[in-house]
């Protein structure tokens, strides 16, 4: 079971999504970079599937400034203003990057970058490329990427970090190949970019690969996790047919003017958010149709229309031809039709505490992308995660290629314990795909929108409970999967825990049991933080 290969390099990016990517292009200027994901390069991963846009202060009279504070009031000022602060500045240099490596987006009659509007921003500061912008973002990162001198290590689940002997810092990786064999990974430095894990969600717009791996081997390495607790629900997901649910709708979609309606033909938002409407921020919208279909105002598919029959077919066509697409094959015409949505989970807002250099709290250990806490607070804008995974993965990538060498001992009895872990699962006795089910329906009962301390602490248990199943691997190819489950079970736990130690709601975290003076911006409460050796929450200093 035990692979001969032992890779040794400088650094390990560990994931193939935009931040992993933008990581290991910047790592290799500073010696032998390795990318390893458990999927296909370029393939996998939230940011081929984004659909929205990039954004980026370009337009006279926009300003970082302004950006900043966007994304400060959106995140429910729990965000890291330094994180936000090279977001907001470098953003604008990322697009320049992609632009110059190739990338096509869309242009005005002036032959500049366009821009749309999105929810919670004061200006239409979103770049696209129609409403495929992360697939022209990934086909051109991977085109650089194949300029390089990376090794690319594709279908290879990671399952755990290695330590050095000490057990301080993280060495590398350890990992299973296409057989199911355990390979280990030695590294100076090593990057998690491993995207978020909604997929613990019943319902949810992330690929397959959102299990939230990164999140449970940060956690068990001894990393400190922040804000685990936020979990972006997206306001608008298909909601049928039933293999369709949650299927992401683009905020494009309103950002170019489509309208939500109840089943009485209502425009609702009028009644949450009158200012902004379609285009409040995300945690506002969610809750929005979430009440709506609760009070008995949804559609027949337990949804919410969401309208854009009024716009010129053109625009539909040119600047949503995907979603044209996507609707089309469920037998709906979206020129002529309206669409019906309801909330999905979607983003994970916290994750391992990182300095701007992306440094986690384990030396050896950086992190950048969705599992990365801190950039986006309590809710994230719609636009900044593309940005983020370029600024952020640039930044994690050239602080772990100039970090030192590293002495790379190897703990046996760590190797030891994995593999003991993987032969418990040949012996096991439970199929792993019904307890990510029943940990997916728990935690869509319990730990979603809306949330008290008593749907929490059973969702937990439940968690806790699945756990400790005696998964069954039926084949040495099925022990990836058995390790999945078990992070998914883990990360839900993070999530739940994290959620009973804020009593207060703010942004995507609501408590319908708790009754509250303050508002976001002036909540005593700063980050929720939550490791093996300590958890709390972090008070806040308020302006008066």
């Amino acid at each position: 079971m035990l692979a001969d290969e032992v890779c040794d390099c400088h650094v390990l990016v560990i994931g193939s999504g935009g931040a992993g990517v933008r990581a290991a292009i910047e790592a290799s200027k500073h010696g032998a970079t390795v990318l390893i994901s458990k999927t296909i390069v370029g393939k996998g991963g939230c940011t081929p599937m984004a659909e929205g846009g990039y954004n980026a202060v370009l337009q006279e009279g926009d300003a970082c400034g302004i950006h900043f504070e966007d994304t400060l009031k959106g995140g429910a000022y729990l965000n890291n203003p330094e994180l936000v602060n090279h977001l907001v500045r470098e953003s604008p240099l990322r697009m320049g990057d992609l632009v110059k490596w190739g990338a096509v987006f869309d242009v005005t009659e002036a032959d500049e970058l366009a821009q749309r509007p999105f929810g919670g921003q004061r200006f239409p500061r979103t770049c696209y490329a129609g409403d495929r912008t992360g697939h022209e973002m990934m086909v051109t990162l991977v085109e650089r990427l194949d300029s390089t001198d990376v090794t690319t290590l594709q279908e290879y689940t990671v399952i755990d970090l290695l330590k050095d002997k000490d057990g301080k810092a993280v060495i590398g990786a350890m990992a299973l190949d296409e057989k199911g064999d355990l390979v280990l990974l030695k590294a100076d430095s090593t990057i998690l970019a491993t995207g978020g894990g909604a997929k613990i969600y019943d319902i949810s717009t992330n690929s397959a690969s959102g299990t939230g791996d990164g999140f449970a081997m940060g956690y068990r390495a001894g990393a400190e996790l922040i804000d685990m607790e936020m979990v972006q629900f997206h306001p608008t997901g298909a909601v049928y047919p039933y293999d369709a649910r949650g299927r992401l709708v683009t905020e494009a979609v309103r950002g170019e003017g489509g309208i939500l309606k109840n089943v009485k033909g209502e425009r609702f938002m009028k009644n949450y958010d009158p200012a902004r409407m379609e285009l409040s921020t995300r945690d506002v919208v969610a809750r929005a149709i979430a009440t709506e279909i609760l009070q008995g105002r949804g559609t027949p598919h337990g949804g919410v229309y969401l309208d854009v029959t009024h716009l010129p077919r053109e625009q539909i066509e040119t600047r949503l031809p995907v979603m044209l697409e996507q609707f089309l094959r469920f037998g709906v015409d979206i020129r002529t039709t309206p669409m019906e949505v309801a909330p999905t989970a979607h983003h994970v807002m916290g994750g391992l505490r990182i300095t701007p250099h992306g440094q986690t709290t384990l030396p050896g250990l950086f992190a950048c992308g969705e599992v990365a806490g801190g950039v986006h607070g309590a809710n994230r804008l719609g636009g900044n995660a593309l940005a983020d995974t370029q600024v952020f993965g640039k930044r994690a990538g050239e602080a772990a290629g100039k970090a030192g060498k590293r002495k790379k001992t190897v703990d046996r009895d760590q190797v030891g314990a994995q593999l003991g872990r993987l032969a418990g699962f040949c012996a096991g006795n439970t199929n792993p795909a019904l307890v990510k089910r029943d940990l997916q329906l728990a935690m869509w009962q319990g730990a979603g929108i809306f949330r008290t301390a008593g749907d929490l602490e059973e969702t937990l248990a439940t968690a806790t409970q699945l756990a400790a199943v005696h998964l069954q691997a039926v084949s040495d190819r099925n022990l990836a999967e058995c390790c999945i489950v078990q992070n998914m079970c883990c990360t839900a736990s993070l999530v739940c825990r994290s959620a009973l130690l804020r009593p207060e709601s703010r942004g995507a975290h609501v408590r319908t049991d708790i009754t509250q003076a303050h508002d976001a911006e002036h909540s005593p409460f700063g980050h929720t933080f939550i490791s093996q050796s300590r958890e709390g929450i972090e008070p806040r200093e308020v302006q008066p």
